[in-house]
């Protein structure tokens, strides 16, 4: 086949008159005859791979080592068509291409190793023009002008520069400028060019005044799977257009290549260095403390425990107990910059489970002010020099994080807490329950910004101390005021509204500290060699602990504290790895075995639910992913891809097998996927990964079998099972064999079913009871006379998500409430077989719910759009009869590519669900 591509592109290639720009977009058209053995994506057809499989694998079994060599032709080196049909002559093509592998082994990459010194992006300026530059960078943006003309962005960094690719006769070819438009954003490139003055200014780039006129391009390492968002697009977003924030989250190195979070970690690495530097100036030494204690460092229920050899342990609150150690053993002033962890169970902005903490410790002569005094004459050098030094950071965040300088005064704003509550009151502020702020309660978040604000508009300052705080509001530690023992010696520092630093004056008398440990109900034998330094005695001292992230998020005003952690840890991090328990486990998708593709039937019962049950039905074709087994169904519709339901694979494995699904589509059918009835783990890798536009239409209908539910029905369903019964109607239980005399007599109520049927219908697969019977179980309600009155059909799913109702149905004539006996029967066996949950399949949900990268102004059509399908096809009628077994809804998505819906994919949807061939629909 590949042959008869390069006779068409000779032909084309041979007419006159024909530009390289113009035969590049007939090459675009020519029909792709590769088979799927030279196609360089994954996976194929069900019946193409499972022969590959077969045939290959069972090959690599005999295969001796001495011919590994000549082994597996079947899969082409990964080069993109386009260098691959290339026809320019070699003198020409060796300025741009793939690099080999860099491998450290020369000399298989002479031409390209550093036989002159590389440069920077960031010292390319205006001064240097005239001089050839070599070079690595990412590609940040490329705009392609004409088949002569193209501008590359390259980025190192925070620092970007216009590449300019021109065409030229002994120069630069067509075909190289047309090597660009194969480059996806974040490859890895070498490039060679003379650095001259911009021919105008560049304002789309960091460097404005110089650019590169390029003669060298190699791709070191090309992007080959897709992203949710490139840096260009992220740093280009506007309120119209944003990212949010858990999708950036959730692809943190996209972010982390950002300029705006280059610049962040630039400011936060010049924190640290500040505060090094002006307390080492103080001559306090820097310690590095365990994070591992056998006791809690402030008591509560606010720690991580740990099994530390059989014994009990913590992760460190903080380095407090450390710190107050050093001190009592003489050290005079210590500090720390080093991790802290925090259970608590808040998913809010400004909260993390690990942070990083600044800790000051110190030995106080007369009054514990010496250490405030110390600690805000730190943080003023930090703000001073940061904005000597990070000038140019601060000023690209301000694009992303809008903000002000921060404002402080020479003599810090120091107020008592007694002082800021009675502000707040005064002002006319009241809690949550309506009450004033009591001087001897702690303050809220809310109270904490009122109260910043006031101060601004009182003192115009962002940064201030608030000083004698209540001992309800502090640590089992800190030294209570001598006149008013509802008191500390303790100050809090507060930047733009928000505390950010906490600290105060320690106990250091033995027996006052030991007294305080018991009456916070803590033990103090956990803790008795942090107390066998102040019963050996401790001067007195002071500290403070600073939250590193929290500094910077306040300082920059990043409203997230997220962005100023650089892999943050919350207490959704770390999400639970899905049961391994499999009913076909030699069937993983984890390990396929060669020459196997796993049972279609068995993915759905180790992995489906509701949905991937119509994976049966010859409506859809099947891919399967030749490296894992994994399967998706698709129909083609109107040149969309119409995708049902989860990939059949391990949940883990859902990112790897929809990218090689989604390049299969694109390269082999000319596809574009719209996704339709997934769960929410599937939704999110969609929206987080790929980038897919999500919202919700429809619900799952699951029932809790464990805790007996669907026996708790009301009276009025109650009376109709009673009814049927007393009706002389029983349900038998076949399992999964039933008698070839029952199936005929179902089939014919299923054709007096289907002929009574009127209008429009929705439906996702027809009724086809008796397909894959060992994974069905079947109960069909009869009276007396033998006349089937109803059957339901149920079929297995995960193990997480049980059985599914596949088919519940009652006949012309049936008695009255026999489907609702025959459903009850059918759950009954089912939870007593051990299945904790049960499910009807898809609903239409009471409302449309947005998912990810859907604006209001698309929600609305898309609402507006739904309401209507679902007047028009009554899918709600479903959902009232389930309800009847006391279902819960579970919200399942849609989502589609950016550009990959419009009129034409809804139309494909509706053709999708919309039954026009007499075939029935499930109740």
């Amino acid at each position: 086949m590949s042959q008869v591509k390069a006779a068409l592109h000779k032909i084309r290639d041979s007419v006159p008159g024909i530009s390289s720009r113009k035969k590049a977009q007939l090459n675009d058209k020519l029909p792709d005859h590769r088979s799927p053995a030279e196609s360089p994506v994954r996976g194929g057809d069900e019946k193409d791979v499972q022969q590959r499989l077969q045939s290959k694998e069972k090959l690599t079994d005999d295969i001796s080592d001495s011919d590994s060599e000549h082994h597996d032709r079947s899969h082409p080196k990964d080069l993109n068509d386009f260098l691959r049909d290339n026809t320019d002559p070699p003198e020409i093509r060796k300025h741009y291409g793939k690099l080999p592998l860099m491998q450290s082994v020369p000399p298989s990459r002479a031409d390209h190793e550093r036989a002159e010194k590389w440069w920077h992006l960031r010292d390319m300026t205006p001064e240097k023009a005239g001089q050839e530059v070599v070079f690595r960078g990412r590609i940040h943006v490329i705009r392609q002008m004409s088949s002569k003309l193209a501008f590359i962005v390259f980025r190192e960094g925070i620092t970007t520069i216009q590449g300019v690719l021109r065409a030229k006769e002994g120069g630069v070819s067509e075909n190289m400028v047309r090597f660009a438009e194969h480059m996806r954003p974040g490859t890895l490139v070498l490039a060679k060019g003379l650095l001259k003055q911009a021919e105008q200014r560049v304002k789309l780039t960091s460097i404005h005044d110089v650019e590169i006129e390029l003669v060298d391009l190699h791709i070191e390492t090309a992007r080959t799977v897709p992203v949710p968002f490139s840096v260009y697009e992220a740093e280009q977003a506007s309120k119209d257009h944003t990212i949010s924030d858990r999708v950036r989250l959730s692809n943190r190195i996209l972010d982390l290549r950002t300029p705006t979070s280059q610049g962040i970690f630039r400011v936060q690495s010049s924190v640290c260095r500040f505060f090094r530097e002006y307390l080492d100036e103080q001559h306090f030494i820097e310690i590095h403390t365990p994070k591992l204690q056998g006791g809690a460092t402030e008591g509560g229920s606010e720690v991580f425990k740990l099994n530390y050899f059989g014994r009990p342990a913590f992760l460190a609150q903080s380095p407090q107990l450390a710190k107050q150690m050093c001190i009592a053993s003489d050290f005079q002033q210590v500090y720390e910059v080093g991790p802290v962890f925090r259970a608590e169970n808040s998913n809010t902005p400004r909260h993390l489970t690990e942070y990083t903490g600044l800790d000051i410790e110190m030995v106080i002569d007369t009054h514990y002010h010496e250490a405030m005094h110390t600690i805000d004459a730190c943080l003023k050098h930090i703000f001073k020099r940061l904005y000597e030094k990070n000038r140019a950071e601060i000023d690209i965040l301000k694009h992303h994080f809008p903000h002000e300088d921060l404002i402080w005064h020479e003599e810090t704003v120091r107020i008592t807490f007694a002082e800021g509550a009675r502000l707040l009151s005064e002002s006319g502020w009241k809690n949550d329950d309506g009450s004033p702020q009591s001087e001897y309660e702690d303050l809220s978040t809310r109270a904490e910004r009122e109260l910043g604000r006031l101060v601004k508009e009182k003192y115009n300052t962002d940064y201030y101390i608030l000083d004698k705080f209540p001992a309800s509001a502090r640590p089992f530690y800190t030294m209570p005021d001598a006149e008013n023992s509802k008191l500390t010696n303790s100050f809090d520092f507060m930047i733009r509204g928000q505390e950010v630093l906490s600290g105060g004056q320690r106990i250091h008398d033995y027996q006052m500290l030991k007294t305080n440990i018991e009456n916070s109900g803590m033990d103090p034998e956990t803790l008795q060699e942090y107390l066998d330094g102040f019963a050996y005695v401790a001067p007195p001292h002071a500290g403070a602990g600073i939250g590193l992230e929290r500094l910077v998020s306040l300082f920059l005003e990043l409203g997230n504290l997220r962005y100023a952690s650089l892999f943050p840890r919350d207490p959704r991090s770390f999400p639970q790895a899905p049961a391994s328990e499999l009913r076909h486990p030699e069937d993983t998708t984890l390990t396929r075995k060669q020459g196997y593709l796993q049972p279609l039937e068995n993915l759905v019962a180790n992995y489906g639910d509701a949905t991937n049950t119509s994976f049966m039905d010859e409506r859809y074709r099947i891919w399967r992913d030749d490296k894992t087994g994994a399967a998706v169904a698709y129909t083609p519709v109107h040149g969309r891809a119409i995708c049902a339901g989860n990939p059949l694979c391990d949940p883990r494995q859902y990112a790897d097998v929809a990218a090689a699904f989604i390049a299969w589509l694109h390269e082999q059918k000319r596809l574009k996927p719209i996704w339709v009835l997934i769960g929410s783990p599937f939704e999110e890798v969609l929206g987080t990964r790929f980038g897919f536009r999500t919202f919700s239409a429809s619900i799952e209908q699951r029932v809790d079998l464990e805790r007996n539910v669907h026996l708790q029905v009301d009276k009025e369903v109650e009376r109709k099972i009673r009814h049927a019964k007393n009706e002389g109607v029983d349900v038998t239980d076949y399992g999964n064999k039933i008698p070839d005399e029952t199936k005929n007599a179902v089939d014919q109520r299923i054709k007096d079913w289907q002929s009574g049927r009127k209008g429009e219908q929705v439906h996702l697969s027809d009724i086809t009871p008796w397909v894959d019977q060992s994974h069905r179980q079947y109960f069909v309600a009869t009276d007396k006379d033998g006349k089937v009155h109803s059957m339901v059909v149920l079929a297995q799913l995960s193990i997480q998500h049980g059985v599914q109702v596949k088919w519940a149905l009652d006949f012309p004539g049936a008695t009255n409430g026999v489907v609702e006996m025959t459903v009850q029967e059918a759950l009954k066996a089912a939870a007593n077989a051990g299945n904790k949950e049960a499910t009807f399949g898809g609903g239409a949900a009471p409302e449309l719910k947005v998912g990810h990268h859907v604006g209001h102004a698309k929600a609305a059509t898309l609402s507006k759009t739904y309401q209507s399908l679902a007047a028009r096809f009554h899918v709600e009628n479903k959902s009232g009869f389930r309800a009847k077994f006391n279902t819960w809804n579970d919200n399942t998505y849609m989502a589609y590519p950016a550009k990959g819906l419009g009129q034409k994919g809804i139309r494909a949807i509706v053709d999708f669900f919309r039954e026009d061939d007499g075939s029935g629909a499930p109740v």
